[in-house]
C-alpha cells in the first residue's frame, strides 16, 4: 500500500516537472531520483514506467528516460449512439435479460482514495499477504522444467493431486480441474449446469459476484434465505418444487456475506433434497483457508460426502494469499465433469503454467502453514478489535452473529436507514463500507452493512475507521436510533 502511493506521489511529481524539458530532452538519471526524492529505485522504476504508458516518457536502455515527442494530431471524435440500438436488440429475444451490472463486484476491487479507511475490501492487506514467499515460489516455479511450456488443459496432474487431497473424501485428481480464480470456476460452473433462462437457486444473502454471473448468463436468480445456521432445508425444498430449478448455489463454510456455517444436520439434508430434485449443488468453499484462531475443527467440503456427484466444488488459493494469485479447483464427478472441462477450455485454453507451477512452489513450501497460522491468528485479533469497537462505539448497529472464519461482519441498520446515504456520508467522513442492498437478489428484509477488517493495516486503522463511520452514523441515521449511543 505503502510503495503503491509512492510511486503515485512520484510520477505526479515527475509529470508536473516535464515542462522543464523541451521534447526529446533527457531527465535527471535514476540513481539522481533516487537521491532527490528519497524513494527506492523499485519506485523510480515504476514512477517512470507508469509516465512511459501515459505516452509522456520514453525510456532507452542503457540511455535513461526522455520526454517524449509530443503528438501532433488529434483522433476525431466518433459516433457511437448507433451502439444503443444494437445492444438493446441484442437481447430483446432473450427469456431473462442477460444485463451486466458489475456495480456489487466493484465495491470491493475498486481502491479508495489514500487516507479512506478501507472496510469494503475483499482480500488481505498487504501486510497479511505472503509477499516474499509468493516471490520465492514464483522465482522458483520460473526455473522449473518446461515451466513455459503448455500446460494440460486440465492443469498440472500434481496440482490436481493437491487440490483433492485437501477436498478430501473419495475426490481424486483426474475429477479436478485447474481454474483461474473461483470467479471464473463459478462462471463455468453456471455456464455447464443451467441453460439461459433457467432459475438458479441461491442463499439470501449471498455474494453479488455470484448474482451478476447468473445474470449476465440469463439466469433467475431464486433467493433461499439463511439463518445462523446456513440454508433452510424446508425452504430450499420448497424452493425446488415451486421453480423446477436444477441448481443451487452456496457457500456452507462462512458464508458471504453473514459468515454463517451450515450446521451438521443441515448438511446430509441439502444433498439429500437436492438429488431428489435431480438438481446440483455450487458449492463455493471460498475462504476455507481463512479460518480463526478459535475455531476449533472445520467441517468437511460438502463434496467430500457425496458419492452421487450432486456437488461441483470451487475451491481458491486467492483469498489466502493476493488477488492477483489466481488460482483455484473445479471438482465434478460424473459426465458433468466434461461439460465443465469443454466450456473452461473454450473460454480460457488454460491457466498460465507458470502460476500453477508457483502454486505448487507455494503450498508445498514451509512457508504456507506459517502463513497459514500467522492469519489464523491476526484475523481473530481483528475481528475481535472490530467487533469492541463496533458494541462500544455504534451499539445501534445489530451484530447477530460473530463468524469463526472470514474477513468480515454482517450488520444490521436500524429500521428506516437509508443505505447509499449511509455509504455516501461514510465516505465524506474518510472510511469505505459495503452496503447490503446487492448482496440480495430480491427486496432484502432490512438494511445492512458488510465490514472488512482484513483489508486494512491494523487495529489502529479499525479503531479509526470505526470513529469515522461514528460520525456518518450521526449524520444519516434515524434520531431514536442515534439515541442509543452512549453517553
Amino acid at each position: 500500500m505503502q510503495e503503491r502511493s509512492s510511486v503515485t506521489d512520484l510520477a505526479e511529481r515527475l509529470r508536473q516537472e516535464l515542462d522543464r524539458y523541451s521534447p526529446g530532452g533527457k531527465l535527471p538519471s535514476s540513481r539522481a531520483l533516487v537521491d532527490r526524492f528519497r524513494v527506492s529505485p523499485v519506485t523510480v522504476s515504476r514512477a517512470l514506467a507508469q509516465l512511459a504508458a501515459e505516452g509522456l516518457v520514453v525510456t532507452r536502455p542503457g540511455a535513461g528516460a526522455f520526454r517524449a515527442q509530443p503528438r501532433t494530431t488529434v483522433a476525431a471524435a466518433g459516433d457511437t449512439s448507433w451502439q444503443e440500438v444494437a445492444l438493446s436488440a441484442d437481447g430483446a429475444a432473450d427469456l431473462v435479460p442477460r444485463s451486466v451490472d458489475a456495480s456489487g463486484v466493484l465495491v470491493s476491487l475498486a481502491a479508495p482514495a489514500p487516507g479512506v479507511v478501507e472496510f469494503n475490501g475483499g482480500y488481505l492487506h498487504p501486510t497479511l499477504q505472503p509477499e516474499r514467499a509468493m516471490s520465492a515460489a514464483l522465482a522458483r516455479a520460473g526455473r522449473r522444467p518446461g515451466a513455459w511450456g503448455r500446460p494440460p488443459t486440465e492443469g498440472l496432474p500434481e496440482l490436481r493431486e493437491w487440490f483433492a487431497r485437501n477436498i478430501g473424501g473419495a475426490v481424486t485428481a483426474a475429477e479436478v480441474l485447474i481454474t483461474a480464480g473461483g470467479q471464473s470456476a463459478l462462471t463455468t460452473a453456471l455456464r455447464a449446469l443451467a441453460p439461459p433462462g433457467a432459475p438458479v437457486l441461491v442463499e439470501s444473502p449471498t455474494y453479488p459476484g455470484m448474482l451478476a454471473i447468473a445474470r449476465s448468463a440469463g439466469l433467475r436468480p431464486v433467493p433461499v434465505p439463511v439463518d445462523a445456521d446456513g440454508v433452510k432445508p424446508a425452504l430450499l425444498a420448497d424452493a425446488f418444487r415451486a421453480t423446477g430449478a436444477r441448481v443451487f448455489v452456496c457457500q456452507p463454510l462462512f458464508q458471504n456475506p453473514t459468515g454463517a456455517v451450515l450446521a451438521p444436520e443441515r448438511r446430509g439434508e441439502v444433498l439429500r433434497i437436492a438429488r431428489e430434485a435431480g438438481a446440483f449443488v455450487v458449492e463455493d468453499d471460498f475462504v476455507r483457508r481463512l479460518v480463526h484462531e478459535d475455531a476449533g475443527p472445520l467441517p468437511r467440503p460438502l463434496a467430500a460426502d457425496d458419492p452421487d456427484g450432486v456437488v461441483v466444488h470451487v475451491s481458491s488459493l486467492t483469498k489466502a494469499t493476493s488477488p492477483s494469485f489466481r488460482v483455484s479447483a473445479l471438482a465434478a464427478r460424473g459426465p458433468v465433469l466434461e461439460r465443465l472441462r469443454a466450456i473452461q477450455i473454450v473460454d480460457t485454453f488454460f491457466v498460465p503454467r507458470p502460476l500453477q507451477e508457483a502454486a505448487l512452489e507455494l503450498v508445498g513450501s514451509p512457508a504456507w502453514p506459517r502463513h497459514l497460522r500467522t492469519i489464523s491468528a491476526e484475523l481473530k485479533t481483528r475481528r475481535d478489535t472490530m467487533t469492541t469497537a463496533l458494541r462500544l462505539g455504534l451499539p445501534e448497529l445489530a451484530l447477530p452473529y460473530i463468524p469463526s472464519g472470514g474477513y468480515h461482519l454482517w450488520l444490521r441498520l436500524p429500521d428506516g436507514t437509508d443505505e447509499t446515504a449511509l455509504t455516501a456520508a461514510a465516505l465524506r467522513a474518510g472510511v469505505a463500507i459495503t452496503p447490503g442492498r446487492p448482496y440480495f437478489s430480491a427486496e432484502p428484509p432490512a438494511g445492512h452493512l458488510r465490514l472488512s477488517f482484513a483489508a486494512v493495516a491494523g487495529a489502529g486503522e479499525i479503531a479509526e475507521g470505526v470513529r469515522r463511520l461514528r460520525t456518518a452514523c450521526d449524520e444519516v441515521l434515524p434520531a431514536k436510533s442515534t439515541r442509543l449511543r452512549p453517553t
